[in-house]
């Protein structure tokens, strides 16, 4: 029997209603919490919650880097990664590593609007 189960995965940001708007586009749900919230919830179906809080002077990671590192990241699973990724540039996603190694590598990296970094992959 575990210890203890994972109540919620919570992301610092700038502004957690935007933050949460963002994953709830890209993966669904319903963001809990007022637009002036310093902590918003993201409910989606296969996921227990998504947190997200306000942190004053929020400085984002950068992908690599040893000073700033990541920290965490979340790991996508899509069906089409052309598609799915020219989605997630229209919510604001900037690209970080696109390389596919001629179609060997089976995932790409981004950034949320805020800076976190999350992998859309190719299911095996």
């Amino acid at each position: 029997m575990p210890i203890a189960t994972i109540r919620t995965l919570v992301l610092d940001c700038p502004d957690p209603h935007a933050l949460a708007g963002f994953y709830a586009e890209l993966l669904g749900g319903e963001v809990v919490g007022a637009a002036d919230a310093h902590w918003v919830d993201l409910r989606v179906d296969h996921v227990k919650r998504l947190s997200f809080q306000r942190v004053p002077g929020y400085v984002p990671p950068e992908w690599p880097s040893t000073s700033r590192s990541q920290q965490l990241h979340l790991d996508l699973d899509v069906d089409d990664m052309r598609v799915r990724e020219k989605e997630v540039l229209a919510l604001g996603a900037t690209p970080l590593d696109l390389e596919d190694d001629g179609g060997k590598r089976d995932f790409r990296v981004y950034a949320d609007p805020v800076g976190h970094p999350f992998c859309l992959i190719r299911p095996e």
